[in-house]
């Protein structure tokens, strides 16, 4: 590039960048949306929302794969299904996943806002929207400031679309906890629940008014998340982060293009500020509002490729890189192998849980009062409480034996236990035992339920309990 050229790109950078400055609410921010290897990064991240929206479509075993059956208190997971008792999975998975966004905000900052947030994400595709139909940020600044009939004609279409996203939203949502193809039909046909029109209406008008309007200001004012990413954060957290050393004291370019004696490498265009959705310059360091996304860093190389410097400028990096101290390997971070460990034990603990799902689950409950009777026959007897949980869709007619000592009698089994889908089914139980077959006051005694489902699928669960007996 000839140095004509050069100076011609730079006083456009110059002229553009005169009409930037910090938001602090008062005004929407226009952020200028340029590509780059970031924004690319950004889009494929964002993609995994995609998971939110198509999931509920997905079948297995001739249901939805995924769903959440509130009314019936059933969430199946694949082949999988888990009933409140299960709940204790819940506890694990939640850590997990706190844990793990604790564990990415200390190794790389908050990369949950920049990438992952649906906050983020959704009013990214708002603003993608909005530049398609209304223009660059300079013809939409135009646009605030023009007549009221003027904006409703001009940006009608954009509402619109916001709309049906947000309605959209509502409808993916509610989606994962009724059947998807069901819900189509009944909620265009005014036989789906209040609660299913409610929420839809409440993530539609969320959607848009978060999306749309507050945007920037959600992460600034509403998001607690905001306000503690300081105290996750420590001198080796890579960060999104400009190179003082490098780029100060900063200045723009002369007319030739040329920089003046002593100059950093920062000409001060402004452009870290113009691509920011939140408004924030980078050059003053980490921020409340720097939701750490790097499209500053897509901004500055550009930049730095137009006047021929050297990328890098912005980059991630720690600030003890920045500062020129030693910079420790993740290896040798403690906060990290503590992370880790806790990740490890959750994740062990949630696939246990699930491997060790059973369909058929059986609790026996011993009489505590008496704990044994002596019958007139001179034999012992207990009696229990079973509790049978089916957790497949389909009723079950269960069998149960049960062994023991010798001469073992059991009455209350004489016809199969029905046990009804999703619920728990109590049965009460007596096990006699000659008493000259009891060699001590407790001896283990083993329940034993089977049944089989309609596709010929057998089921079968084990539970061992005691036998009391009056001491010899």
């Amino acid at each position: 590039m000839s140095s004509r050229d050069r100076a011609t790109e730079v006083e456009g950078l110059y002229a553009e960048a005169a009409q930037w400055h910090v938001n602090a609410g008062g005004e929407t921010i226009h952020a200028k949306r340029l590509a780059g290897r970031w924004r690319t990064f950004k889009w494929l991240t964002a993609s995994v929302w995609l998971v939110f929206f198509l999931g509920p479509y997905v079948r297995w075993d001739g249901r939805q794969a995924v769903l959440f059956d509130i009314p019936n208190r059933q969430y199946h997971l694949f082949g999988a299904t888990v009933l409140p008792q299960d709940f204790w999975m819940l506890s694990l998975l939640l850590l997990f996943f706190a844990i793990l966004l604790a564990v990415v905000t200390a190794v790389v900052g908050r990369a949950w806002c920049g990438y992952f947030c649906f906050q983020t994400v959704w009013t990214d595709v708002f603003t993608w929207i909005e530049e398609r139909l209304e223009g660059p940020p300079a013809a939409r600044r135009r646009l605030d400031q023009a007549p009221f009939a003027v904006r409703l004609r001009a940006r009608l279409p954009k509402h619109l679309l916001w709309l049906v996203i947000g309605w959209f939203t509502g409808f993916s949502f509610v989606a994962w906890f009724v059947d998807a193809p069901t819900l189509w039909w009944t909620f265009f046909t005014g036989e789906a629940g209040v609660a299913a029109y409610v929420t839809v209406a409440l993530f539609t008008a969320g959607t848009y008014v978060l999306a749309g309007f507050l945007r920037e200001q959600v992460c600034f004012w509403l998001c607690p998340y905001a306000r503690i990413q300081g105290v996750m954060l420590d001198p080796t957290t890579l960060v999104p982060a400009y190179d003082t050393g490098r780029g100060e004291p900063r200045g723009r370019l002369r007319r030739g293009g040329e920089a003046a004696a002593g100059q950093g490498d920062c000409i001060d265009c402004n452009q870290c500020v113009a691509v920011c959705p939140t408004g924030v310059d980078i050059r003053q360091g980490q921020q409340e509002g720097c939701i750490t996304c790097a499209l500053c860093i897509d901004a500055c190389d550009q930049v730095m490729d137009k006047v021929g410097k050297a990328r890098g400028l912005i980059r991630y990096a720690s600030l003890d890189e920045l500062e020129g101290r030693q910079t420790r390997p993740l290896a040798l971070r403690p906060r990290v192998w503590l992370y880790g460990g806790i990740l490890t034990l959750a994740l062990a603990g949630i696939v246990y849980g699930l491997a060790s799902l059973a369909a058929l689950d059986l609790k026996v409950l011993h009489e505590r009062a008496p704990l044994f009777v002596r019958l007139s026959d001179g034999s012992i007897q207990n009696r229990y409480t079973l509790k049978l949980l089916n957790k497949t869709p389909d009723p079950l007619a269960v069998e149960i034996r049960v062994s023991g000592p010798p001469g073992l009698e059991v009455s209350g089994l004489e016809r199969p236990i029905q046990a009804a889908a999703g619920v728990v089914t109590p049965a009460l139980v007596f096990v006699r035992v000659p008493e000259s077959a009891l060699a001590a006051e407790q001896q283990p005694v083993v329940f034993h339920a089977e049944a089989r489902r309609r596709d010929g699928q057998r089921l079968d669960t084990a539970r061992e309990s005691v036998f009391i007996a009056p001491a010899p």
